[in-house]
């Protein structure tokens, strides 16, 4: 995971839509970033939907969700047409954001190793700067949480 107070690492990658978005067109607004392991599953979908839910209360204190996963962009935009999310989601298909963020690492799933997405949430402030993160995050908590660091 990378550390408070760290530049955020830059990305170039296509939404939902196929429109490439970077880490520069988010300067000036707090950014909530985070990673999850694929588009709907149960926690993955719990964690969307949580910040769907929320995303008034984000937009009210100036900030902005993006979701990014390994999932292809048609993937994402079923995902998000199938759950109504008002956000933007990334598809990271090449790992090079998630790589970058630090969050691609060996997780054992019923007694069995694989590489893949840890659950992290990083709000990244209007310069840049990461000034909160969180690893292995609960899926249903994380948005609320979230929220409440914004304060």
């Amino acid at each position: 995971m990378l550390e408070i107070g760290m530049k955020a690492p830059d990305f170039k990658l296509p939404d939902q839509d196929g429109v490439i978005h970077t880490l520069g067109e988010y300067r000036g607004k707090k950014l909530v970033l985070y990673f999850y392991p694929k588009d709907d599953s149960t926690g993955c979908t719990k964690q969307a939907c949580g910040f769907a839910e929320r995303y008034p209360q984000f937009e009210e204190k100036g900030a902005v969700v993006v979701g990014i996963s390994k999932d292809s962009v048609e993937s994402h935009k079923h995902f998000q047409t199938k759950y109504h999310l008002p956000f933007t989601l990334l598809s990271d298909t090449s790992l090079e954001a998630i790589k970058a963020y630090d969050v691609w690492h060996e997780k054992k799933f019923f007694g069995k190793s694989a590489l893949g997405i840890v659950r992290t949430t990083y709000l990244i402030d209007e310069e840049g700067k990461i000034v909160k993160a969180m690893s292995k995050v609960n899926a249903s908590e994380n948005p609320e949480d979230m929220l409440e660091k914004l304060s």
